[in-house]
């Protein structure tokens, strides 16, 4: 795992480089937000595990990267769109990565054209990192509840297509085998690429 200090300095370039490139919007040509929508995101921030047998606690939060994040939906409104999110994080938890996510029901409202919020509640996951399986070591899956509150602004816009700097909470239990379970508070920052 990267050092948090790291991924900061990695944040703050993606965001600096983001702005740089937002600069440059005189010809800015916008379609109208309708139909369907994609986004990608990736980004970086903190993770905080707390499992209910005491094995790690929630004083000891590690610096992680969110990706892929991805996020489809409709819009209802030029300003409102119905959408499913899957955030995602990479923690270490007893020497193996593991990817605490969800699946997330949500809704997205723009406040002004290019600011909005985003929240809903769905479907925890905590599962390990595709790349670190191991039979009977870290190969279990569990499931529960997640609740999650986003914010973004779309920083460049052409066409169907904006880049946004957005921060991303999310507050979710999984339950594990023999009446245990797993919290984890996750909170970053990054850049999402949509298409609506």
């Amino acid at each position: 795992m990267k050092s948090i200090k790291t991924q900061i300095a990695v944040i703050a370039l993606m965001l600096v480089s983001t702005i740089t490139i937002a600069q440059n919007n005189e010809n800015e040509i916008s379609s109208p937000r309708q139909g369907f929508m994609m986004e990608l995101g990736l980004g970086g921030g903190v993770i905080s595990i707390e499992d209910s047998e005491g094995v790690q606690t929630f004083d000891e939060a590690q610096g992680a990267i969110s990706f892929p994040e991805l996020k489809f939906g409709y819009f209802l409104k030029e300003d409102l769109a119905v959408t499913v999110a899957m955030p995602g994080m990479i923690y270490e938890f007893q020497d193996n990565d593991r990817h605490f996510g969800g699946v997330i029901p949500s809704l997205q409202y723009w406040v002004k054209d290019r600011w909005w919020i985003h929240g809903g509640l769905g479907l925890a996951i905590d599962s390990p990192a595709l790349y670190d399986i191991e039979d009977n070591v870290n190969d279990d899956w569990n499931f529960g509840c997640a609740i999650m509150a986003s914010t973004g602004y779309e920083v460049y816009k052409k066409k169907t297509f904006a880049l946004n700097i957005q921060s991303k909470l999310v507050l979710g239990r999984a339950f594990l085998d023999g009446d245990v379970h797993r919290d984890a508070i996750t909170f970053n920052i990054g850049i999402g690429l949509s298409c609506l």
